[in-house]
């Protein structure tokens, strides 16, 4: 390969024609790309440095190699690693082959029975495992399972149609990226290579998509971590966003996304020119859950869980009954990604199912498989946010409303304050998911948390705001403002208190923001912006609806020429209390309860019965011959258990709902 840049620098100077066809990227990218790869070389010590130096000389530091070899059976990510080793043997002339097939040959590339560590679900793991499985196919003529190229060009053909379900995602995108890359640079078979590069372009797309004049991407995302939107540069995605449009940051050293972008001929002046810094617009990404359901049933059974529990329908009520026995057949109760899980081990695949129907405030609200997008940017700010994405259940890595003013973000999340929010649980970005509505610039943001979520320890919400970002804050009343340069934000909070020394309010019911972002060129002078923001009105109130027995929470907001408000309807707790009689075995009521709970068997014969708590705990057990057994359940948490009756050889299952 690095034959191929001497070549590249003689067409340039040259001036041919046919290098046009064979390099066709713009020379300022050009340029940019080989400054990047030059600032890299300089590093000795960065394993993200081994295909830089594969694509540049051929030569490459085994010392390098010899440390990701050494994470090749207990690194629960090695994928991240494997995707650099493939393309090492992709860019060498075999040098490296006996160094680095031997140890590969070790490590399953598909779910193998009782593994403990290596995820193959998630979408950019999906892609490594799979890109990297192939690519050694056709080189090596390693062997493959006869499912591969099916659920590899299925795979791709899922992005293409309905886009990323770890969308936007600043985290995860860059390493989907690298697989679908090495697949786009090297792959023989014309259709995988095809699909593979417009699903990298798509994906390089949707990036820029998010991005704004200064090169930052504070984003709405599928799956994310709060580390990245802790800083504006130096990040993998950064890479990647630096590379492609000049803006923003120059990058210091190396990454894995850059890496793999600066050492590729893709073609990237139409993903370039895509890129604009002002938007307003709604886009939906993905499809319903049906349709997962039916795209998906091509597959093979275990592809076709896979594919599903990539998109986050992991214990859905719809998939659980084939996730708990894929679980169960191939012993993953303590696998790392299913230790949450494990509570469940005590149940068989139908009592998973029901429960995972009684879960559904948890199940229901980690599929990210369908999304509407509100999308809006002008230069330096922007605002984005995802509509009616399972409000009110719990969270899980999604962030569904994000503001970004120049090189900061700002955004509610609900759950523990900490006063460093990194020390929030990173795989619970929100306790409890937000009800967001978006018009252009303006977003209201509202909360209320729906019974039953055993994940929620607290309703409260906080907002990230990081006063050193800015150069100037202004409160007036409710609302709070900042400006960077000449970019604006606006948040109107519910309260003005603090918790843990940030801003966060507490409410039982529910509580709404809103967030307004600007600049001067919208609205002049940051004066003028607050005098908009203060003439602003704001409303709220609970009412309940006696036709359909809901309770209301109705909100709503007016600023400038924009008008948004929303009725969140919830059925009420006293129109559901009612007796519950199961498929078979016996009658629960009240359900929901307060105080107790009375349940009645069809006989005298001798039963056990047992009460669990969502994550696995025994709340009550009893051997009885008693028909009537009625069960004190003022002490315990409020939120959702199982009771379990065994009796005469057979077991029934049935929810609860404990409400305060």
């Amino acid at each position: 390969m690095f034959l191929i840049n001497y070549f590249k620098v003689f067409c340039l100077f040259a001036g041919l024609v046919f290098c046009q066809s064979v390099f066709a990227n713009d020379t300022i990218y050009e340029n940019r790309r080989q400054a990047y790869i030059d600032t890299a070389l300089k590093e000795t010590n960065e394993i993200d440095l081994i295909a830089i130096q594969a694509y540049n000389s051929g030569v490459v530091d085994t010392n390098l190699i010899r440390n990701i070899l050494n994470r090749i059976t207990n690194g629960s990510t090695f994928d991240f690693q494997l995707v650099k080793l493939v393309r090492v043997l992709m860019l060498t002339n075999g040098q490296y082959d006996n160094m680095i097939l031997p140890a590969l040959d070790t490590v399953p590339f598909w779910l193998t029975k009782s593994d403990t560590i290596r995820g193959y679900w998630s979408e950019n793991h999906t892609i490594m495992w799979m890109s990297s499985d192939w690519l050694l196919h056709e080189k090596y003529n390693r062997p493959i399972d006869t499912a591969l190229r099916q659920r590899l060009v299925h795979y791709l053909n899922l992005k293409l149609k309905y886009g990323f379900y770890e969308f936007y995602s600043p985290t995860y995108a860059p390493y989907t990226f690298s697989g679908l890359i090495n697949l786009s640079d090297f792959a023989q078979d014309p259709q995988i290579k095809d699909l593979a590069t417009k699903a990298a372009v798509k994906l390089l797309r949707d990036l820029l998509r998010m991005t704004n004049d200064r090169g930052v991407m504070f984003a709405v995302a599928g799956r994310s971590y709060v580390e990245k939107y802790e800083k504006a540069y130096g990040q993998n995605h950064s890479s990647l966003i630096y590379l492609l449009t000049g803006v923003g940051e120059v990058p210091r050293g190396t990454s894995h996304s850059g890496s793999f972008l600066c050492t590729s001929p893709l073609e990237v002046d139409s993903i370039v020119s895509s890129w604009t810094s002002k938007l307003d617009t709604t886009y939906y990404n993905g499809h319903s859950i049906d349709t997962s359901l039916a795209i998906n049933s091509v597959l093979r059974p275990l592809d076709k869980i896979i594919s599903q529990w990539s998109s986050g329908m992991y214990f859905h009520p719809k998939v659980a009954y084939e996730s708990a026995n894929l679980v169960i057949d191939s012993n993953l109760w303590r696998h790392v990604d299913f230790e949450p899980f494990r509570p469940f081990e005590i149940f068989n695949a139908s009592d998973v199912e029901i429960i995972a129907t009684n879960l559904s405030v948890i199940s229901s609200s980690t599929v990210i498989c369908g999304a509407e997008i509100s999308i809006f940017k002008n230069d330096g700010v922007t605002l984005t946010s995802l509509y009616d994405f399972w409000k009110g259940k719990a969270g899980f890595q999604q962030y569904p409303i994000m503001a970004n003013i120049v090189n900061t973000a700002v955004y509610p999340g609900s759950g523990s304050i900490k006063q460093d929010w990194s020390d929030r649980n990173s795989d619970n970005a929100n306790e409890h998911l937000p009800m967001v509505s978006q018009s252009s610039n303006v977003a209201l943001v509202m909360y209320r948390p729906e019974p039953g979520n055993i994940l929620l320890k607290t309703k409260d919400v906080g907002l990230h705001f990081t006063d050193a970002d800015f150069d100037e804050i202004r409160t007036d009343s409710l609302w709070l403002l900042g400006r960077v340069e000449d970019s604006y934000v606006a948040v109107r909070r519910p309260c003005d208190s603090l918790i843990n020394g940030i801003r966060a309010c507490s409410n039982e019911r529910g509580q709404s923001w809103v967030i307004i972002v600007g600049d001067s060129g919208m609205y002049g002078g940051f004066t003028n912006f607050q005098n908009l923001v203060t003439q602003s009105q704001f409303s709220e109130t609970w009412y309940f609806d006696s036709i359909n027995e809901q309770s209301v929470y109705y909100a709503s907001v007016s600023f400038d020429t924009i008008d948004i408000d929303y009725a969140w309807r919830v059925d009420s707790l006293i129109s559901s209390i009612k007796e519950v009689v199961s498929i078979g075995g016996f009658k629960l009521y009240p359900n929901p309860t307060q105080n107790e709970v009375t349940i009645e068997l069809d006989n005298n014969q001798p039963a056990t019965i047992a009460v669990y708590s969502m994550v696995g705990k025994l709340m009550y057990s009893v051997k009885t011959e008693d028909a009537l057994q009625r069960i004190a359940t003022d002490a315990w948490p409020e939120g959702l258990y199982v009771i379990q009756i065994e009796q005469n050889g057979e077991r029934f299952v049935q929810k609860l709902m404990k409400a305060n």
